[in-house]
């Protein structure tokens, strides 16, 4: 039919349609083919980080305690494995759909989403501890 349709992502997961929506392939009852244009696309920068307790700070015979951080726009890229961070942001419940999110209850996952990002030093090996850290 030559129609254009975008389909916004808006979870972690994506799933392109199948159908093509417009008023014309209804019409016809025509289910129409859609291809995905990804020159038509527009795509955010978007990072996911893990974040640990410094070795020095976590208790001898612990598992050091990780948190999940969420870093959009500027922030992504800035984060590199072995780099010291200080990060400000949102504290935020994940939601959980379909079964699991029957099976969960009141518990959630949860995240941090940056709005801030200070780095120390780019490795723990050159790191220099001072009164801040």
């Amino acid at each position: 039919c030559g129609c254009e349709i975008f389909q916004p992502v808006t979870s972690k997961q994506f799933t392109p349609m199948t159908e093509c929506p417009s008023d014309e392939c209804k019409q016809n009852n025509s289910k129409g083919q859609l291809f995905l244009s990804t020159r038509a696309s527009k795509f955010l920068p978007f990072q996911e980080v893990k974040i640990q307790e410094m070795a020095d700070q976590v208790p001898v015979g612990h598992i050091p305690r990780t948190l999940t951080v969420h870093c959009h726009g500027t922030l992504t890229r800035q984060i590199n494995p072995g780099d010291v961070i200080d990060v400000a942001g949102i504290f935020l419940p994940t939601p959980y759909t379909g079964f699991k999110a029957i099976r969960a209850g009141l518990l959630t996952d949860t995240y941090l989403e940056a709005q801030h990002v200070n780095q120390h030093k780019k490795a723990y090996d050159d790191l220099v501890f001072d009164a801040k850290t």
